[in-house]
């Protein structure tokens, strides 16, 4: 994908912005890894259990009528995995400590998700094939009268 050195360097960014931050992965929506910096964890693993929760939590928003599903967190004792939507086919896992503020990391991260959605979104563009303008039928010109003069 030809915007995968831009969306590593905006998660190379992301965590020197954010110290407790342990990892970030972009996958698409389907389980496949966009770009990663993860260190210690297996990034496949985590696009696809990323992918397997946003099934869940998608779900879960439409039945509790909660509207499209903008972000997902979990806490565990040592720290969080918080997954954003970015753009129509992507989403953004961040990996944190638990002393983390969540609340900037939801900042960050919620930032982070839209520049790196344009980016997926915008090579999804770009790698769609265009539709072609329709073929207008070309008639030949109608031939007009001919007039001589005698001379």
């Amino acid at each position: 994908m030809a915007a995968e050195a831009p969306i590593l360097d905006e998660l190379h960014r992301l965590r020197a912005r954010i110290p407790q931050l342990t990892g970030s992965l972009a996958a698409s929506v389907d389980g496949l890894v966009v770009a990663e910096d993860t260190p210690g964890v297996e990034p496949e693993g985590v696009a696809a259990l990323t992918a397997a929760a946003l099934g869940v939590a998608v779900r879960l928003t439409d039945v509790t009528g909660r509207g499209e599903l903008r972000e997902l967190l979990v806490r565990g004792r040592d720290g969080y995995v918080a997954t954003y939507a970015a753009g129509r086919g992507a989403v953004l896992t961040l990996l944190a400590q638990d002393d983390v503020s969540v609340g900037r990391l939801h900042l960050e991260g919620r930032r982070a998700a839209a520049r790196i959605g344009e980016l997926v979104d915008g090579a999804a563009a770009d790698n769609k094939p265009r539709a072609r303008a329709p073929r207008t039928q070309r008639t030949a010109p109608t031939p007009q009268p001919r007039t001589t003069t005698e001379s």
